[in-house]
Parts: C-alpha cells; structure tokens; sequence
C-alpha cells in the first residue's frame, strides 16, 4: 500500500453465521456462532437508557474480533430503538474511542 491511499477501516463484524439472542429477564444480549456460544454482554435498562455493565468473551474466542462484533451487534440493536447508552464497560468504551459513530448514543453526565 503506498502512503498516499486511505487505510480502510477495520471491518467491524469479520465472521458470518453470528446470532444475538436477547435475554431481557436477566439483562443479557448472547452471541452465539452456529451452535456455538460465545459470550454476552450484560446491561441495565431503565426507560431508554442501558448502562452496558460488561463484555464477556469466553477464553477460547478472544482476540479474534468476536467481542467487537458483540458489540456492534448490540449498539446497532439498541440504536434502532432509539436507545442511549451508558458505557461502564471498559471494552465498549474503548470501542466507542475507535467507533466514534455510536457517540450520540452516549448519555451525556
């Protein structure tokens, strides 16, 4: 690559076949790849404010862009319903630093 072209953002969601599967009892979005079950993100809810408390990735699945996918999947979700989001999760602000798409969805405190 030379120095004059663009670099291309990094893909945000790198593997098919991913499923988000939403537990509100117990305050989780799963993602699961095919059968396999890969982690969640915890949250909160009050009226249309989540706090993300936590991203959990099992082990095995790290480091491979599935928490990035994760996340996306659910800020994509939750922007379509017209949510805002309380980042307490040091993963997704991170990715909020990286993504600085998803910032108007960030209560302002």
């Amino acid at each position: 690559m030379s120095a004059n072209q663009p670099q291309q953002p990094v893909e945000k969601i790198v593997h098919q076949g991913l499923r988000l599967d939403h537990d509100e009892d117990r305050g989780r979005f799963s993602l699961w790849h095919g059968s396999t079950y890969i982690g969640f993100i915890g949250y909160h809810r009050e009226d249309n404010v989540v706090t993300i408390q936590h991203t959990i990735v099992n082990e095995e699945f790290g480091r491979r862009g599935y928490a990035r996918a994760l996340v996306t999947l659910v800020l994509d979700r939750l922007a379509n319903e017209g949510a805002k989001i309380v980042p307490e999760c040091s993963y997704v602000q991170d990715y909020l630093r990286r993504y600085p798409e998803y910032q108007d969805m960030v209560v302002k405190g």
